[in-house]
């Protein structure tokens, strides 16, 4: 099995994104990139910044309560730590981060790129049955479960769906909701209907709630 420090190479395609409440599709072309095979768990967390901020406490536990701008912070620690370029250039609350598209460091996938990496290279709601692959409502005993427990997608990404909703780059609509960014995946708690390689969800950047985390990503630089 994959460790967290890992990365698993995925590649480039396209992805068709829907919003339920607009009832708008658009597609996206997404070019080759590299996506953790778990979401950043407590202990990984801890490692870099020193904190340890979730309600449940487990080192294989998916680190949760963590706001957007958490993330953001914590992907450029890392890249410090691991002697990369940071992704993000960050303004003194962080909510008005840059993105440089031409570090090497990492970052937070797009919802494009959480999209496509979640299908990978399937056209149905889910990648597999639900009771295999995730930890949601009807099978998680109310709680967050450690990473990898679950089988894995076909690109040995685990976890997409359920345990813990994962952050995104991406504003959600911004003429309507402003600053809130994209969550993506389903967590512990929800019914089998948020569970859904398509299903998107918004949050304000600076909330922090326990069925939220996220996972890294890093762009392949030429």
């Amino acid at each position: 099995m994959s460790t967290e420090n890992e990365m698993i190479g995925v590649p480039a395609g396209k992805v068709t994104l829907t919003d339920r409440r607009t009832r708008h599709s658009w597609a996206v072309d997404v070019p080759a990139y590299e996506l953790a095979p778990f979401p950043v768990t407590q202990e990984q967390y801890a490692r870099v910044t020193g904190e340890r901020p979730s309600t449940a406490a487990g080192e294989r536990l998916p680190v949760e309560g963590v706001s957007w701008q958490d993330a953001i912070r914590f992907c450029n620690a890392l890249s410090v730590r691991e002697g990369l370029t940071p992704a993000y250039r960050l303004g003194p609350d962080a909510e008005g981060a840059e993105w440089d598209a031409a570090a090497d460091g990492y970052r937070l996938p797009t919802e494009a790129e959480w999209e496509h990496a979640c299908r990978a290279g399937t056209a149905g709601a889910r990648y597999g049955p639900l009771d295999e692959i995730a930890w949601y409502g009807a099978n998680g005993s109310g709680r967050i479960h450690e990473v990898g427990g679950k089988q894995p997608n076909a690109w040995g990404l685990h976890d997409m769906l359920g345990n813990v909703w994962e952050w995104c780059w991406d504003l959600y609509d911004p003429e309507v909701y402003g600053t809130y960014r994209v969550l993506r995946g389903g967590g512990w708690f929800d019914e089998h209907w948020s569970c859904r390689a398509s299903v998107r969800r918004r949050s304000h950047p600076t909330f922090r709630i326990d069925d939220v985390g996220f996972r890294v990503a890093r762009s392949r630089v030429r």
